[in-house]
């Protein structure tokens, strides 16, 4: 049974033992929730998703295009692949560069 981690995202159909799964393990969600794609899924249980975002430019009243890369933890219940369109929410800290984790992935057509 998955746990409702306070989010409007439907819980993964497939179970996992992973203890930092949101929905089957002990990780608490808070903070920020990102919308990106996965660009690499070459780490064990990581994913590498980019957002494109526009930054308002004061001096010119114009918006620049930016990119990030965010790293983020990818249970096995949920299992994104390159490509897929994921939904990403801040937790505690996992590792040096891992704060986020993965709670929703729709495949992309």
């Amino acid at each position: 049974m998955a746990r409702d981690i306070g989010l409007d995202v439907p819980a993964p159909e497939k179970e996992c033992n992973d203890v930092n799964c949101p929905f089957h393990g002990q990780l608490p969600v808070r903070g920020q929730v990102l919308v990106g794609t996965v660009v690499s899924n070459k780490m064990d249980r990581t994913v590498v998703i980019q957002r494109k975002h526009e930054m308002l430019i004061k001096k010119y009243q114009r918006y620049e295009k930016r990119q990030s890369k965010i790293h983020a933890h990818n249970p096995d219940c949920i299992d994104a692949k390159v490509g897929d369109i994921v939904t990403i929410a801040e937790c505690r800290p996992l590792s040096k560069t891992k704060s986020y984790v993965v709670i929703k992935a729709e495949a992309q057509a």
